[in-house]
């Protein structure tokens, strides 16, 4: 199955392609300024940027229920934002202040918002697959009707719990979604050379629907994701759905010379030609669903929350020295 639906079978609100145009460029101003406080020596530590890889989460996620769950990976901002969270709490967990979602103890690659529905980042390669399958498990048994979405790269096909967990998933029909997000490199290293097979083999071997999409257009990933989600909810079992993407950036804000793994060709080469935002702009314009004034109003406006959010987190007081073993386990 390379499809869940066809285009127009499902997406066809404009308050909602508005909304995940919205999302998307407030996930990516969101990283630009996690680069700058980067660069600028304000954040401590490193990040893992999710620019270029926009319409994965959004389509994804507003294909969710608020009360539905997902788990997050250590590039998983983009995931944390399009599930509900807020800029200024993210801004200080990555800046280790006591606003943080976390009170600044999780920071960048273990960002959680249980308020809505976000079980965590992770930032053990496939570290949350097991947590969102036990959601699953609870949503079934207690009959909550919720969906766990299981978000995770292509890395993470060589982590054995992968595949325990969609055999068990399968089996007792769990409410779950698997969602692949191939971006091409397994940090410095193109999967072809780490990942034999066919990647949607692995998942319909124990059973569960697998679909693939174009993971750079948000209606595309929305559709399918809309369907898996509703066959899980209603009952029929789990699903796989394999996001073919790329990140604009390097592994990490601090993998900057690039060129011994990808060309600066083939990043151009998707930035000009492939990229989600730009594209699904280009889409909204020429439905005259908006014009190009709109949607740089949108970009403005999005672009002062985000520094104002920015501003927030610096001024923010750090937690406090006793409090350095609380909310901590092991």
């Amino acid at each position: 199955m390379t499809s869940a639906t066809q285009p127009g079978e499902v997406l066809n609100d404009v308050a909602l392609w508005l909304r995940m145009y919205t999302n998307m460029v407030a996930v990516r101003l969101f990283e630009t300024q996690v680069n700058e406080l980067y660069t600028r020596a304000l954040m401590p530590g490193l990040a893992h940027l999710y620019i270029g890889e926009e319409a994965v989460a959004v389509g994804v996620c507003e294909a969710l229920e608020r009360s539905d769950y997902i788990t997050s990976t250590h590039r998983g901002h983009g995931h944390c934002l399009a599930k509900g969270a807020s800029p200024d709490r993210m801004f200080a967990e990555l800046l280790g202040k006591e606003a943080g979602y976390c009170k600044g103890k999780g920071g960048s690659m273990h960002i959680a918002d249980p308020a809505t529905g976000n079980l965590g980042a992770n930032a053990i390669v496939c570290g949350s697959a097991g947590i969102a399958t036990g959601a699953a498990f609870s949503a079934k048994h207690l009959g909550t009707g919720r969906v766990s979405v299981c978000f995770f790269g292509e890395g993470a096909l060589g982590q054995g719990i992968l595949y325990e967990v969609m055999n068990l998933a399968e089996l007792f029909k769990l409410p779950v979604i698997y969602v692949c997000e191939n971006n091409l490199y397994t940090e410095y290293t193109h999967y072809s050379e780490t990942t034999a097979g066919d990647i949607l083999s692995r998942a319909t071997a124990f059973g569960l629907l697998a679909a693939t999409v174009d993971g750079q257009d948000v209606r595309a990933v929305y559709e399918a994701a809309h369907i898996l989600i509703e066959r899980a909810r209603s009952g029929v079992g789990p699903g796989f759905l394999l996001c073919n993407t790329y990140r604009y950036h390097g592994h990490h804000v601090g993998d900057i010379n690039r060129e011994y793994y990808r060309s600066k060709k083939e990043e151009q080469r998707w930035k000009n030609e492939r990229d989600p935002i730009a594209n699904f702009a280009k889409w909204l314009m020429d439905q005259k669903v908006a014009d190009k004034t709109k949607l740089d109003a949108i970009e403005a406006e999005f672009a002062d929350e985000m520094r104002k959010a920015v501003e927030f987190a610096v001024a923010a007081p750090y937690p406090v020295h006793r409090e350095v073993g609380e909310d901590v386990y092991a």
